[in-house]
């Protein structure tokens, strides 16, 4: 029988110093960055095989129809999807993960990963899997270490108590020391040294071991997960962890909480290509700039560039750098960003001063991703705006009705089942419907295409939160939007 390994992907960060691109309501795990899938699909398609259980994943409330979506377009669907009421970092989501999963299957084997990596050679990385397991299963706390390719300060460093050989193969051994992450001159000796590999923050271990070394090391983070999956409950598929007792625990990382304190660490080298696509740098590093170093996505175009990235985000943007180098250009409908390729770990410093002057655009995408689709505003003026809304297949708003606003559809393409009232009606491309000011209605795709339709709301007040809810099949409370 085959050995199962049972991925545990982490996907509740929120990415900022990828801005514009990656914010709060829609980060870098979600967003197609790298390739044409996103990076928690990759991730997602990396972990998955003969050896492989299906997926556990730990995110927020905001971002769990974006990963059974994105899941199914994959032909995939997890396991547990564990819904954590609030960032805590990874010490309380790996915990919890265990619990549940410990749960299911005593002492599974799991493996922990970010769900924004990148690591194109999957081949090699799940053979890097394969040969930690051994030690997993002997229960070893086992963290996979990333062949340095430059002195890096951005990244924490594992001490090796042996040379890699020269083909770094995935050889288990005695992890020495963790180091912090260094500053340049430090970062220069550990890559020069050969003893040294960037900690990657992805694990292997039994749940039995990782429990133990929560009991051991991190008692009470263990209690109040416990209590948090105790009291846990099970929405349309979710866990919802508690939150009364999640709310107390520590936000500490599980480096910090267990693994730095444990002494039964085992680190396994992975010679393989690797990104955390951590910054805009990074990005530019893994889009293969041409011989200037000159990267130039979609509608772009540069001129005597060197060491630059531009990219547009719109089929409607051309982008045009003229004698710029080292530079970063990050072009949207609502945010441009124009930075130093050298200062690209400073643009969450942007968004925290965005957020103090209160400019939506620091979290929210003009792209506003809902349960059963995506809308955006196209324009807005006194008293009206106007939307596209996008409604997948099978997939329903919620039946509510509004103080402030009457709404006109348009449909454009497929087909609307459109409840106003006591009347159901199929409206169909090229045909419109009204619904007025204070009417019940509903809009459902019945349909084997995405519905799309424009909307044109007029009224005194056209915020998301002015809606009355009397159903919803995604069960979403009184003021969520759609």
């Amino acid at each position: 029988m085959t050995l199962q390994i049972h991925p545990v992907l982490l996907c509740g960060g929120s990415g900022t110093r990828l801005w514009p691109l990656s914010r709060k309501s829609y980060p870098k795990q979600f967003v197609r960055l790298v390739g044409e899938e996103s990076l928690f699909q990759a991730s997602a398609r990396r972990l998955k095989g003969q050896e492989f259980a299906a997926p556990n994943v730990v995110t927020g409330a905001d971002f769990r129809f974006m990963v059974t979506e994105q899941l199914a377009a994959l032909e995939m669907a997890a396991a547990d999807i564990l819904i954590e009421p609030a960032a805590r970092n990874t010490a309380a989501a790996v915990c919890a993960a265990a619990l549940a999963l410990d749960a299911r299957s005593s002492g599974a084997l799991m493996l922990v990963a970010p769900a924004d990596h990148v690591i194109p050679d999957i081949a090699r990385f799940q053979q890097t899997v394969a040969a930690a397991a051994p030690a997993a299963m002997d229960g070893q706390l086992v963290t996979f270490g990333i062949r340095p390719d430059r002195p890096e300060t951005g990244y924490g460093w594992l001490e090796l108590s042996a040379a890699p050989d020269a083909a770094f193969s995935a050889t288990p051994q005695p992890l020495r020391a963790f180091v912090e992450k260094p500053d340049l001159a430090t970062a220069e000796r550990l890559f020069a040294g050969g003893m040294h590999l960037w900690n990657a923050g992805i694990f292997m271990f039994t749940t039995t071991a990782v429990i133990e070394a929560f009991a051991t090391h991190a008692p009470e983070t263990l209690a109040h997960c416990r209590a948090a999956i105790e009291g846990a409950t099970c929405d349309m598929g979710f866990t919802r962890l508690d939150p009364d007792p999640w709310g107390a625990l520590d936000d500490i990382s599980i480096d910090y909480a267990v693994m730095e304190r444990a002494r039964n660490i085992t680190v396994v080298p992975y010679g393989g290509a690797w990104s955390d696509l951590g910054d805009w740098q990074a990005v530019w590093r893994e889009t293969s700039p041409d011989a200037a170093g000159v990267v130039a996505h979609g509608n772009a175009t540069a001129i005597d560039c060197t060491n630059t990235l531009l990219r547009p985000t719109s089929d409607a943007q051309e982008v045009v750098g003229i004698g710029l180098a080292d530079t970063i250009v990050v072009a949207m409908p609502d945010a441009v960003l124009v930075a130093h390729k050298d200062r690209a770990q400073e643009v969450k410093q942007a968004v925290a001063a965005l957020k103090a002057k209160g400019a939506t655009q620091a979290e929210t995408l003009p792209r506003d991703y809902r349960p059963w689709g995506w809308y955006e505003s196209l324009v807005i003026g006194p008293r009206f705006q106007v939307k596209r809304i996008v409604v997948h297949p099978g997939a329903a708003l919620s039946l509510q009705s509004h103080h402030h606003r009457a709404e006109h559809w348009i449909v454009v393409e497929g087909t609307a089942k459109v409840t106003i009232g006591d009347k159901v009606q199929l409206v169909s491309e090229n045909q419109s419907v009204f619904v007025p000011l204070g009417a019940v209605h509903r809009m459902e795709n019945p349909g084997k295409v995405p519905l799309t339709l424009i909307e044109v709301q007029t009224g005194s007040y056209l915020g998301e939160d002015d809606i009355i809810r009397y159903d919803d099949v995604y069960a979403r409370g009184q003021g969520a939007k759609g």
